[in-house]
């Protein structure tokens, strides 16, 4: 179905509920046999019992988040997930970064994540030794944020803003006329290669490459002492979309309970209303979602910790985090939501050690769902032969308003 004419439609058919909706994400959930493990994925690793019963009682499938092949970004899965088209609505991760942290983007802005890399001279270029500068704590990010704003804060006309995120990421925000935001990302997303050198695609957005190559320059030159952290890696420059909100075409209250800055971003520019959460762990998150649990009729719970262990290689870490979560699971339950949903953004196996094109495995639950009841356990097999089949990510929407009774009925 056309991207456009899906969302009218659902606009048109969405009417308001008491009914509530929880989309849990463990954000690159999806993975690939591994040896380590038995080649068993994570998945069929993990001891979660909780989840493999759920399964017994849900509907199981594999979304893909794009289409069959496309190996997806976070900001594409997600914006799947929410109900909008990831090709229709493209937003640039440098927007989502500094939304999420609470910056105030100006319309002509444009934002930029980074990342502290380490990095080597040879023959005239910077070659990467390690994209992350070794997960440097955020106490050192804020340290090394500080550095950089109080000598660089203008290039040229154009003002720069500099923030710590996380661990090794920050944002950087150029602020001044006539900038343009399709510029390609620095990092090569390899080591052992050389960082790229920013280039426009057009006047406006040559400038930004031009601000962002003197950027890059000064910034190598401040952090010529530091022994990890000495480099700086920038990836999508974006500038400040503009959406329709959740309220508008679902007729949902939603909300958002994420810890990292790029998901509350992502969240609020769709509408959500970010709930504080007091602490990192998947323990917090859910105290957090409790506690609000009378305000809303949606909520988007987000686990990274999955991810994060995929990325690093580490299947036995990303098992854990399953397991983790399983633990948690009754505290969900007992919430008892209308619909539930438990899936990913996109696969990361670990042995892959990135994001992959590889479907997700997708749990939906709710008192309408013709159960798997044969299922041996919520994993990647179980889901490719359950009821919903193979499905783009982006009908996650439709398939939890119908669940909470909050369609009505298309035509006569």
């Amino acid at each position: 179905m056309n991207a456009v004419y899906r969302q009218r439609l659902l606009s048109e058919l969405a009417e308001p509920s008491e009914t509530k909706l929880l989309l849990v994400v463990l954000d690159g959930l999806g993975g690939l046999p591994v040896e380590s493990l038995g080649w068993r994925t994570e998945l069929e690793a993990a001891k979660k019992q909780n989840l493999d019963e759920l399964a017994k009682r849900s509907s199981l499938g594999l979304a893909y988040p794009v289409a069959p092949g496309i190996t997806p970004g976070s900001s594409p899965g997600h914006m799947a997930l929410f109900g909008y088209d990831p090709v229709e609505y493209e937003i640039g991760r440098g927007v989502l970064e500094a939304i999420g942290i609470g910056v105030e983007l100006e319309e002509n802005d444009v934002a930029i994540r980074a990342n502290f890399a380490t990095a080597k001279r040879c023959n005239g270029e910077w070659v990467i030794t390690d994209r992350r500068a070794g997960r440097i704590p955020t106490s050192e990010c804020e340290r090394l944020c500080n550095l950089l704003q109080t000598s660089i804060e203008h290039i040229d006309d154009v003002e720069v803003i500099i923030r710590p995120v996380k661990e090794h990421r920050f944002v950087v925000v150029f602020r001044g006329e006539g900038l343009g935001e399709a510029v390609n990302d620095t990092d090569p997303q390899a080591v052992g290669v050389a960082a790229l050198p920013p280039k426009g695609e057009d006047a406006q957005s040559r400038k930004t490459a031009y601000i962002a190559a003197r950027f890059i320059e000064r910034a190598a030159e401040l952090l010529s002492g530091e022994e990890r952290a000495n480099f700086v890696l920038l990836r999508g420059f974006s500038k400040l979309p503009k959406l329709p909100s959740m309220q508008e075409l679902f007729k949902l209250n939603p909300a958002a309970i994420a810890v990292y800055p790029m998901y509350r971003g992502l969240a609020k520019l769709v509408g959500m209303k970010l709930i504080d959460v007091y602490g990192e762990t998947i323990a917090d998150e859910i105290e957090a979602l409790r506690k609000h649990y009378d305000e809303f009729d949606y909520f988007f719970l987000h686990i990274k910790q999955t991810d994060s262990r995929g990325e690093d290689g580490d299947a036995l870490g990303k098992v854990k985090v399953i397991e983790e979560f399983d633990e948690h699971l009754p505290k969900l339950l007992e919430l008892k939501p209308d619909v539930l949903v438990i899936t990913g953004d996109h696969s990361t196996p670990s042995s892959w050690k990135a994001h992959s094109w590889h479907p997700v495995p997708f749990l939906l639950h709710s008192r309408w769902v013709i159960p798997d009841s044969e299922a041996s356990g919520f994993n990647e097999r179980s889901c490719a032969r359950g009821m919903l089949g193979h499905f783009a990510m982006v009908e996650t929407m439709s398939l939890m308003l119908a669940h909470a009774g909050r369609l009505q009925k298309f035509r006569a």
